[in-house]
């Protein structure tokens, strides 16, 4: 692995941890503003969609060997991180009756 890919892979985990981040707090907050978390369903399904890539998985296995700056948030590597958020968003979505 070079330098140049463990740093698009650092950029890429940044960038889906923000997102992963928001849509936390937009489904904290989904009681009081559901319309936020709708808004935010394109974000999310990046989210979903990195889920399944092969990106998450080389990220994955960069994390795994150690490749990856000890101080980065890495959230969105958790297996059971990004699945909870997606359950815990269609499961807001039916209760309040929003359609993404």
């Amino acid at each position: 692995m070079t330098q140049k890919q463990i740093l698009r892979a650092v950029k890429r985990i940044k960038k889906k941890e923000r997102i992963l981040d928001e849509a936390l707090k937009r489904m904290d907050e989904a009681g009081e503003d559901p319309r936020a978390l709708l808004d935010y369903q394109s974000e999310i399904k990046k989210l979903e969609d990195y889920y399944s890539s092969r990106d998450w998985k080389d990220d994955y296995a960069l994390d795994e060997e150690g490749l990856l700056p000890e101080d980065l948030k890495r959230g969105v590597l958790s297996e059971d991180g990004i699945y909870d958020a997606l359950e815990r968003n269609k499961d807001l979505l039916s209760l309040y009756n929003l359609n993404a």
